[in-house]
């Protein structure tokens, strides 16, 4: 069960991506979360760095969809200005917004990223049906909301059994 939530690669932000790399390798979709991922979770928009990547990700040629636990308001009002298309209170890591994200973009689930910080949601949604799973660490952990936090406990006590396996270095934290 503990193997389900190791992603396959683990970056520092979005932006350490290789993105030519991961499209050479026949990746053409991106799955990502927004909050502590593309922002903190009370960044009401992208930063210039972040635009400049979304053009970058555009530029290689990927279609990118957000898919967020958030309410309808919070991830509209993030992605719309920006045109990008959304599943919003998705219930990560259910099956089901990961397969419409997938629909919408029209890859299938061997050209598709999940981007996202958290193992449980993000992580264990996308391994669970076989995505390609980068997990980015938390860009804002003390504005989360309580079920985050309490996620991120189970997290901890996650990440030290797959220690004690040889699953989980620290090192691996640095792309």
């Amino acid at each position: 069960m503990f193997e389900m939530l190791v992603p396959k690669l683990r970056v520092n932000t979005v932006f350490d991506i290789d993105l030519e790399a991961m499209y050479a390798k026949g990746y053409r979709g991106i799955i990502t979360d927004l909050d502590n991922t593309l922002v903190g979770a009370k960044a009401p928009n992208a930063t210039p760095e972040l635009i400049e990547w979304f053009a970058k990700v555009k530029k290689y040629g990927f279609e990118l969809i957000i898919v967020s636990n958030n309410n309808m308001s919070r991830v509209s009002l993030f992605a719309t200005p920006l045109d990008i298309k959304f599943v919003h209170a998705a219930r990560k890591p259910s099956n089901a917004p990961f397969r419409k994200a997938m629909t919408l973009m029209k890859w299938s689930e061997e050209q598709t990223i999940v981007i996202g910080d958290q193992l449980l949601t993000d992580v264990y949604g996308g391994n669970r049906l076989g995505l390609f799973t980068i997990l980015v660490l938390p860009i804002a952990a003390n504005d989360e909301g309580w079920r985050t936090k309490v996620n991120r406990k189970v997290e901890r006590f996650a990440r030290k059994r797959l220690r004690r396996k040889g699953l989980w270095s620290e090192e691996e934290n640095n792309k």
